[in-house]
């Protein structure tokens, strides 16, 4: 019988399926299709809102334009034109780098983006950093006496800094601090980290322990429960047999077979971070974007916020890459599969 040629779909299919079945590429479609997902959640819920760029610029006086003056001004922020053709515009425009343009600041989004993002990851980095710093140690302390009195204070401070709201944490801390001690840098002029890096970190520390609060309890719990496991496996048992040091054993040994779910905590956590610190940055006056998307929201500026959420999401898809590329360097067996 003789071989299939080579355009024939018996070889062609492998291919394809080999080729979409590849980790990269499945993981590279499933960013592009959450990218597409969230570019057209954040365009409808924008629509649904009551009221447009014309009632939020002009504010009662919008009730005084002749129908010529407002299908004037429809048409000069391309509201006259149909949902879908306003859609397939404004993101054709993005992918090739035009992000829209902000009336109220009167510069494009991509400069005011490329303002906003580098102050929020600074501010999630540090409050990642201090929510590590805190939450690891406090999980492998509680996980070494199950139930006993370092587990129950660490239980109980994780279920306090979930059930404490940011705005609440923020509003206290500042209170108590800028009334009983005087300290509140955040009312000066913010200060960028390569102007002024002393006030620069003075004004992110407030919102950095802020959110590092609520981020340490996941952190504390997944420590703990992933101690906990790695500790019951016969290679633990069989280190401290051999008389390995308690320290030793602990970090070397324990916690580094435990580093996965932490690290995907972690992850998680600093995606949710690039978006999530809006309460946080506007208490504290952070000009970060989280700040910039809740003033287009005010402001309905649908270019503003539509483009600066889809930034949002693709920071957080990029975490996500580089917390699987992490799983890489920590597991061997991540590797070999």
């Amino acid at each position: 019988m003789a071989d299939p040629s080579p355009r024939s779909p018996r070889r062609l299919r492998p291919l394809r399926a080999g080729l979409l079945g590849h980790p990269v590429v499945s993981r590279l479609l499933g960013a592009v299709a959450t990218l597409l997902g969230v570019a057209v959640l954040v365009f409808v819920l924008l629509r649904l809102v009551p009221g447009d760029q014309i009632t939020a610029n002009l504010g009662t006086e919008a009730a005084a334009l002749t129908p010529a003056q407002r299908q004037a001004l429809e048409a000069y922020y391309g509201l006259d034109r149909p949902p879908l053709e306003q859609f397939l515009g404004w993101l054709g425009s993005v992918l090739t780098g035009n992000l829209g343009w902000s009336g109220r600041a009167q510069v494009s989004v991509l400069d005011l983006t490329l303002q906003a993002l580098p102050i929020t990851v600074e501010l999630a980095v540090l409050a990642i950093a201090l929510s590590v710093l805190v939450g690891v140690p406090l999980g492998m302390l509680a996980a070494r006496r199950p139930n006993g009195v370092p587990d129950t204070l660490g239980q109980g401070a994780s279920l306090l800094g979930l059930s404490l709201p940011a705005f609440l944490i923020g509003t206290v801390l500042l209170s108590v601090l800028s009334y009983r001690f005087g300290f509140n840098p955040n009312g000066q002029a913010f200060a960028g980290l390569f102007d002024d890096p002393v006030r620069n970190l003075q004004q992110m520390l407030l919102p950095a322990v802020t959110l590092a609060i609520g981020i340490s309890a996941p952190i504390i719990r997944t420590t703990r429960a992933a101690v906990l496991e790695v500790r019951g496996l016969d290679f633990v048992r069989t280190a401290r047999a051999k008389g390995v040091g308690e320290r030793r054993l602990q970090v070397r040994h324990v916690l580094r077979n435990a580093l996965v779910p932490i690290v995907t905590m972690t992850g998680l956590q600093l995606g949710y971070l690039l978006g999530g610190a809006i309460v946080v940055e506007q208490i504290f006056s952070v000009p970060g974007i989280g700040r910039q998307v809740l003033l287009g929201i005010q402001q309905k500026e649908y270019a503003l916020v539509q483009s600066t959420v889809l930034v949002i999401a693709l920071c957080f898809v990029l975490v996500n890459l580089l917390t699987d590329l992490l799983y890489r360097l920590i597991d061997p067996r991540v590797r070999l599969s």
